[in-house]
């Protein structure tokens, strides 16, 4: 942070890796990358674990979208997909949301580095398949139903009706009305939950 980085980027070092990590390693400033034509590319952040890629960009909105051009547009665009093409994984964050909004950036970023980190402490095979439905929840974009579970995980429909009331009785789903209101057959993320990510 002391060698001169930009604003944006001690921001997000401030607000957002260091409340969420509390320390640094295996977190790379002005990570250079080579583009497709041989050309330096320096990334805002390269997370480099050991086992995988990402790079972490905080973009502001005026040289990121209101100063673009076509051409600097099929640039940017290009040079993601040669970057993830490369096995790279990039991430951006808005700066008015690294400034702004921090703690949406660290439950956003939390998730990324989830994905690519085991628990600190032991996980039950339960809490485990609960995330996934959250999961599978937000991917399906429409009230989950015992039978979606069922298939997504291959087990009995007793369990996953089980699974889904679990979720329920958390706070993270709710319930369906249905015509007959005798059985819930569907359930749905909690409408805080979709509110804080909109």
């Amino acid at each position: 942070m002391e060698r001169g980085h930009r604003h944006a980027e001690v921001l997000f070092l401030k607000n957002v890796w260091w409340p969420l990590r509390g320390h640094f390693t295996g977190l790379h400033p002005e990570y250079e990358v080579m583009d497709w034509r041989g050309r330096s590319y320096f990334a805002d952040f390269a997370w480099l674990p050991g086992y995988v890629k990402l790079l972490i960009e905080i973009k502001g909105y005026a040289s990121h979208v209101r100063d673009m051009d076509r051409n600097k547009y099929c640039g940017e665009l290009n040079r993601e997909t040669f970057l993830y093409a490369m096995g790279y994984h990039v991430i951006s964050f808005a700066y008015d949301d690294v400034e702004q909004r921090p703690e949406l950036c660290i439950t956003l970023l939390r998730m990324v580095l989830g994905r690519y980190q085991p628990a600190a402490t032991p996980v039950s095979r339960v809490q485990l398949m609960e995330q996934e439905v959250i999961r599978l929840t937000v991917h399906l974009a429409r009230p989950i139903r015992p039978q979606d579970v069922k298939q997504h995980f291959s087990i009995d429909y007793r369990t996953a009706v089980r699974t889904l009331r679990s979720l329920s009785d958390k706070g993270w789903l709710v319930p369906v009305p249905t015509s007959n209101q005798e059985r819930t057959a569907r359930y749905e993320l909690k409408r805080g939950v979709l509110e804080y990510f909109n």
